[in-house]
């Protein structure tokens, strides 16, 4: 599969073309992402870690792990994470110290409310069944427990907007040619934000499977969007 073609994958060629992707680029991973977010990727796990709003102690999933960012500010607030993620590579890569399990987010390797919270840091868009993940979500986190979801946005301001597609379509791919080794894989980024739905639309799913407090927040002018909610009772 390249990522250079005009259609998107889906279903189980989506899934292996995206573990296959993050295999190639989880050496350079951090670095690449420090640069092309000019660090503010930094600010936005700290507010999702925030948004957990769970006791030190707690026990949390980081899906999509990678190589460990989301862990290692979980464990500084105390909470106790467990990295998840379908690329053996990322996971090799992995620098937090965490217990590591690879797995997909549609069969999560956890018992039923086993967990006290979820996160997932800009993988919503790489899952084949949304709406199956969350219920998944739903499936593993306790009653009480909490969620917190970070990805990419969409700009409503069209000056905006048009500058931001330009520097995702344009100056992402060659940053990550040269650093990261991997232009096609960078020019995936500003694509794949076709996946996901609208934030009210996620909020609904995130609803139907028990999130009944579920919200949707943008985060740096748009340039990032965050889920969270509490797992109601049943």
């Amino acid at each position: 599969m390249s990522w250079d073609q005009e259609t998107l994958p889906q279903g189980d060629e989506k899934r292996t073309a995206v573990r296959e992707m993050f295999d190639a680029v989880a050496p350079r991973y951090d670095r690449v992402n420090r640069i092309l977010t000019f660090r503010l990727d930094v600010r936005w796990r700290k507010q999702a870690v925030r948004r957990l709003a769970l006791t030190p102690g707690a026990r949390i999933a980081d899906l999509a792990a990678g190589t460990g960012d989301f862990c290692i500010d979980l464990a500084k607030d105390g909470l106790r994470p467990i990295a998840v993620d379908l690329s053996f590579g990322m996971l090799s890569a992995d620098r937090s110290g965490a217990p590591r399990v690879q797995g997909d987010i549609a069969r999560l390797p956890f018992g039923d409310g086993a967990v006290d919270g979820v996160t997932c840091g800009f993988a919503l868009r790489n899952l084949v069944d949304l709406d199956a993940c969350f219920a998944e979500m739903a499936r593993v986190v306790r009653p009480g427990g909490r969620i917190a979801l970070l990805d990419v946005g969409v700009l409503r301001n069209p000056i905006l907007r048009w500058g931001h597609s330009i520097y995702f379509g344009k100056v992402v791919p060659r940053i990550g040619a040269m650093i990261g080794s991997d232009a096609a894989a960078y020019r995936y980024l500003p694509r794949s934000v076709a996946y996901l739905p609208p934030g009210p639309e996620m909020v609904a799913m995130l609803q139907r499977h028990g999130f009944a407090d579920a919200r949707h927040e943008t985060l740096s002018g748009g340039i990032t969007q965050l889920l969270s909610g509490t797992r109601a009772s049943t």
